[in-house]
Parts: C-alpha cells; sequence; structure tokens
C-alpha cells in the first residue's frame, strides 16, 4: 500500500508472503511457531494487518523485522536488532492478504501505537506516540503523522508498534 502525502511518498507493508512460508516452519529463533485456535479473536495479524477472527487458526512465532530489512538493503543495524512475538495465520490459505488501498491499515487502528523511525543504516532516530481510534478520521491522523516523520530526509523506515506490548505490527517504507 503506497501513499503519498504532499511531497512525501511511504508504503506500508505486512510481513512478505515468501517470509511467512519460511516463519511458519522454523522462525526467527530457530523454534516452530506455537500453533492454536484463537477462541475469542482480536488477535493483531502480521500477515494481513487485520485482527483474527473467532475461531481462526493462528501461530504465535518469534520475528526479528530488521534483520530481514538489512539483508534486503544492506544496511547494518548492529545492537538495534531485536526480536519479538507476532501473529500470523497459520495457514496461509487463510490469510485474506493485506488489505486493499492505501496508507495506515485501518484494521490496525484502535489503540496508542509507537512509530519508531529508523535511518538507512538500521539506527533509531526517534519515535513518537500515537493515539488511534477505529474511525476514518484516524486514518488519515496516522498518515500524516507518517508523512510528517518521512518529511525528514535521513528517515528509511518507521515501525509501528503497539504500545502495551511493544510488539512490532508492521513496517512503512519511503516510497521510490
Amino acid at each position: 500500500m503506497t501513499i503519498t502525502h504532499e511531497t512525501t511518498a511511504f508504503r506500508t507493508s505486512a510481513i512478505d508472503p515468501a517470509l511467512l512460508a519460511r516463519l511458519r516452519d522454523t522462525d526467527d529463533a530457530g523454534r516452530a511457531p506455537e500453533l492454536s485456535t484463537h477462541e475469542e479473536g482480536g488477535a493483531p495479524l502480521r500477515c494481513c494487518l487485520r485482527h483474527a477472527a473467532p475461531g481462526d487458526r493462528i501461530a504465535l512465532l518469534s520475528y526479528a523485522p530488521l534483520r530481514h530489512w538489512a539483508a534486503e538493503t544492506g544496511a547494518n543495524p548492529g545492537p538495534y536488532l531485536e526480536m519479538g512475538p507476532v501473529f500470523v495465520h497459520a495457514d496461509a490459505d487463510a490469510c485474506p492478504g493485506p488489505p486493499s488501498g492505501d496508507g495506515y491499515p485501518l484494521p490496525m487502528h484502535g489503540t496508542d501505537r509507537v512509530f519508531r523511525a529508523y535511518s538507512a543504516d538500521g539506527r533509531i532516530l526517534g519515535g513518537r506516540l500515537v493515539r488511534l481510534s477505529h474511525d476514518e478520521a484516524a486514518a488519515g491522523a496516522a498518515d500524516a503523522e507518517l508523512a510528517a516523520m518521512f518529511s525528514d530526509p535521513e528517515v528509511a523506515l518507521v515501525h509501528v508498534r503497539a504500545v502495551e506490548f511493544g510488539c512490532f505490527l508492521f513496517a512503512a517504507r519511503r516510497a521510490g
């Protein structure tokens, strides 16, 4: 999903499907994911940027987002590499893929988020606490916040994270 805000363009993305195929077998910690049926629903899924529906089969796995970005870009984030838990659909066939449209995915709204900016070499440049509701106005506010961060030419990547657990939700990258 790519959005252009004034002169700053960025795209948001879920975890790449090819990478997910590997992670569903062995996660970034070298372990098999923990599989379960999510009875009540609501777990934030990083494969499709939606919340799990009641009864969805999900996998909890370890994911190191900067490691994969650094492998693509040649960055060397050094001590900023971190790994954390993420939920994904247990089966690729059950995943509808990310929502269509541009910008911040509306299904991921509804609570406080941290937007953490990284430089092209993978170093943390700063972060912002962003409060999001479930409405369309919040979608525009989130996009404006990301655009403001990308207006700094040093920002190459922004991770969106949950405040309450610190978990990685998705990445936004400078488009182009």
